[in-house]
């Protein structure tokens, strides 16, 4: 199945650069452009796309706002957030609100590729030591409110509190599968469980709330 590809970036050389390079990638179509938040709301509802890559800083409506009004539509779209540096509190938020990871807009063509694939099929994109980096940083420097009541954390079963460690460091299901030497479908389950129970929309905001609620701690 194609992967629909919608592209938010207020920068006219940005949107059409990263449009060229998605579009020459097998199963992946960029389907749609917008300037800025507002916009993107408006073409999300009209394209449907399965992936946002939607940039932090633009007038009218920047990507925080833009990604926290996506995440809480009816769409399936999965946002992945583009940004110039690292380590930035914007991002973080944006991660609290939603999106399933972030990327540098200085990505290789094959990173870029390779993140829209991940998100695209339900996993956050954790993996890069930067995106670990952030979430360490920034979730020393949280505030109230937090992702969900921390005594959430009480619902879970000792299995499912072991497997959200493991999310929170950035495994895989298959990873964590060899870790605890079970079934990746048996991972996959806990995983749905766990989010269930939090009221969690995906693995991003897992991994933040086991750091918010000290669950890991930063290193």
């Amino acid at each position: 199945m194609t992967i629909r590809v919608l592209i938010v970036d207020d920068q006219m050389m940005v949107r059409e650069g990263f449009s060229v390079l998605l579009n020459a990638m097998d199963g992946i179509e960029v389907v749609g452009e917008a300037v800025d938040g507002r916009e993107a709301i408006a073409q999300v509802a009209a394209l449907q796309p399965d992936v946002v890559l939607m940039d932090v800083r633009m007038p009218v409506m920047n990507g925080l706002e833009a990604t926290r009004e996506i995440v809480a539509s009816e769409t399936d779209a999965k946002v992945l957030v583009l940004t110039t540096f690292d380590l930035d509190e914007y991002v973080y938020q944006a991660l609290r609100a939603g999106a399933s990871g972030f990327l540098l807009k200085d990505a290789s063509a094959r990173q870029l590729a390779d993140g829209v694939r991940v998100v695209a099929s339900g996993e956050a994109l954790l993996a890069p030591t930067v995106t670990k980096r952030l979430i360490l940083e920034f979730s020393k420097l949280s505030t109230p409110p937090k992702l969900v009541d921390p005594a959430a954390i009480g619902e879970l079963t000792e299995r499912e509190t072991e497997v959200l460690v493991l999310i929170a460091q950035g495994l895989s299901n298959a990873e964590i599968a060899d870790r605890l030497i079970v079934a990746e479908s048996t991972i996959k389950t806990h995983v749905s469980r766990i989010l269930v129970k939090l009221g969690l929309r995906d693995r991003t905001q897992a991994a933040v709330f086991a750091y918010e609620t000290r669950l890991v701690t930063p290193a």
